[in-house]
């Protein structure tokens, strides 16, 4: 059924405006009437945004959707029913196709629907951890709290991505200047001086000849090599869409050394605060873990725990089934077994997430510290070695031409 837009206004005067489904306009007025809306304009909504002729984005994108969950918390913690909070944020967002997503949420809820259903209509906005944490709070009765949670959830998850992709930009970057000086040197400088030596039948030292050999491979075989090297990135990335591939692979790397330690702290916080945002809105344990173990990016860590769900739902201690899963940080399975004994769960689990964030949120400063003059340091070798190669005739050539 097609969705009109509306302004309309209300038996108090005042301006309304939202989306209404109906079969044509006329009947679209008709509904609005029957709701005792006065109306004033009706349009069907764009499919595509004025300027540029592009499509409307297929989905909420992830800080708006903190946002919009955030302004849900505070209106509907203030008393305000539902549904007007979902008008007033729809019609504070500056993005229409946002916009117009909220508005048909809003139709849903005025039509009956529970709100977490309501919102199963656009998966794609609202994934089903956040559905499952709604619902949890529809059934709770504390929509408000949970809603509050959920956008503190969203926010700390998006915050430790954004921390983990900022340490690799610079190191990345630093490495990606450091290989294009280099290879420029050898594929450029380097082969303009050996012709000066060709002239001279004399001995070079191994290190020139090493250089030079280098610099011939690269001049023969670079374009070959890079061609290599990206079809060996493309096919890896397509390996990692085999799940026997990426479990073997992501068992390995909680293995490596300050690189398995950082993921496994930075799953864990998200599994935590996961956890603790479902358990604490209702939702039961069992469901809680299979919501916060869908988190988890290392599909090792996933398996692991689902032999942990699997023994929680045959009557094991939470705690006791997650230290037997041995791959979250042993300071986590501490703080849930207190919490188990305390019965506040949900509060300890929100403590070691904050622990865990900030121990990674330091891990990766020391590393990104170290990683920068290490990379430094090899690019200077490497420059170091390109000068001691093209001196070291060159002073030879000078001692036999005094001698």
């Amino acid at each position: 059924m097609p969705s009109f837009e509306y302004e309309a206004l209300d038996i108090g005067g005042r301006a309304r405006r939202g989306v209404v489904n109906a079969d044509s306009a006329r009947i679209a007025r008709r509904e609005l009437r029957r709701l005792q809306l006065t109306p004033v304009a009706i349009s069907a909504p764009r499919e595509k945004e004025e300027q540029g002729g592009r499509a409307a984005k297929p989905r909420v994108g992830a800080a708006e959707l903190v946002n919009l969950t955030r302004q849900l918390a505070v209106l509907v913690g203030a008393g305000t029913p539902l549904e007007e909070a979902l008008n007033a944020v729809a019609l504070q967002t500056d993005k229409p196709g946002s916009r117009k997503r909220l508005l048909t949420v809003r139709e849903r809820v005025l039509e009956g629907w529970r709100f977490a259903d309501a919102l199963a209509e656009d998966k794609k906005s609202f994934p089903d951890l956040y559905r499952a944490v709604v619902a949890a709070g529809e059934a709770s009765g504390d929509l408000a709290g949970v809603l509050d949670r959920l956008a503190t959830m969203l926010e700390k998850n998006r915050t430790m991505l954004n921390k983990a992709l900022a340490s690799l930009i610079y190191p990345a970057a630093l490495a990606f200047v450091a290989g294009g000086v280099v290879t420029a040197l050898m594929t450029q400088v380097v082969p303009k001086i050996v012709e000066q030596f060709e002239t001279v039948n004399a001995d070079l030292p191994f290190v020139t000849e090493l250089v030079i050999g280098v610099s011939n491979f690269l001049g023969a075989f670079g374009h070959y090599l890079l061609i290599a090297i990206l079809l060996a990135g493309v096919a890896f990335w397509r390996a990692l869409n085999n799940p026997a591939f990426k479990l073997a692979f992501d068992r390995r790397v909680l293995n490596v050394p300050v690189i398995g330690k950082l993921l496994r702290g930075l799953d864990g916080a998200r599994f935590a605060r996961t956890l603790a945002t479902l358990f604490a809105g209702g939702a039961p344990l069992l469901d809680s873990l299979k919501g916060a173990q869908r988190t988890l990016s290392n599909a090792h860590m996933r398996e692991r725990l689902e032999g942990a769900i699997n023994q929680v739902r045959e009557g094991a201690s939470l705690a006791g089934a997650l230290k037997r899963a041995n791959v979250l940080p042993p300071m986590m399975t501490h703080m849930v077994s207190a919490g188990e004994r305390a019965g506040e769960v949900p509060m300890m689990l929100d403590k070691s997430a904050h622990q865990l964030e900030e121990e990674f949120d330091t891990a990766s400063t020391i590393a990104l510290r170290l990683l920068e003059p290490a990379i430094i340091i090899a690019m200077g070798g490497a420059v170091m070695i390109i000068v001691v190669a093209i001196m070291l005739p060159i002073l030879r050539l000078n001692s036999l031409a005094a001698g």
